[in-house]
């Protein structure tokens, strides 16, 4: 898939109305940073401060990735991509729903096949479950990686869930930590 495609891919899912999240959302939260990268980030669906910029993780959570990503060398709008599952904030930030998250899915695999990551780094539960497998637990499985279909897949705890439980903190700075090794490993930032 090229650039173009990317863009009408864009394009079009501005313009979704698939499901029910179309009629109470601000702004369709398709993406924000390098569609180049070699690393994607894939959270749960925006919040209310993504709603309203039409960005993903802008609010305090974003605020909490942002300072994860910048001790490992990485950088929202230079060297990786980040998206979510639903595109649409569902209402009172509850966790998007089975059929939701079915409606929108092929938005995020083609997402995938533009940017053809090496990297997908999960943010939380509802990411890891549907990238990775159905019986993920975040507090068991974090920081571990896999291989599905040439990519490499990871998850970690979501920022969001880190500040309402903050003695996380140190195990999802150790993930980081162990993801700035992977990408070391791998060299995925030379010439990003």
């Amino acid at each position: 898939m090229t650039v173009s495609e990317h863009e009408k891919l864009k394009s079009t899912c501005m313009g979704c109305r698939k499901c029910p999240l179309f009629s109470t959302r601000t702004n369709v939260v398709f993406a924000c940073g390098n569609p180049e990268a070699k690393i994607m980030f894939v959270g749960e669906g925006p919040g209310e401060q993504e709603d309203k910029t039409g960005e993903p993780f802008v609010g305090k959570s974003g605020q909490l990735l942002d300072k994860y990503l910048k001790l490992i060398d990485l950088d929202r709008r230079t060297n990786i991509y980040i998206t979510n599952i639903v595109k649409c904030r569902p209402p009172r930030n509850r966790d998007p729903e089975p059929q939701e998250q079915e409606i929108c899915i092929d938005y995020l695999r083609g997402q995938v096949r533009a940017i053809r990551p090496k990297i997908i780094v999960c943010l939380g539960r509802i990411a890891a479950q549907k990238l990775i497998s159905p019986t993920f637990r975040v507090s068991a499985d974090h920081g571990k990686f896999t291989e599905k279909g040439g990519i490499i897949f990871m998850a970690t705890f979501h920022p969001s869930a880190l500040l309402r439980n903050e003695s996380n903190k140190p195990l999802a700075l150790a993930d980081f930590q162990v993801l700035r090794e992977k990408i070391r490993e791998l060299d995925l930032l030379n010439g990003s």
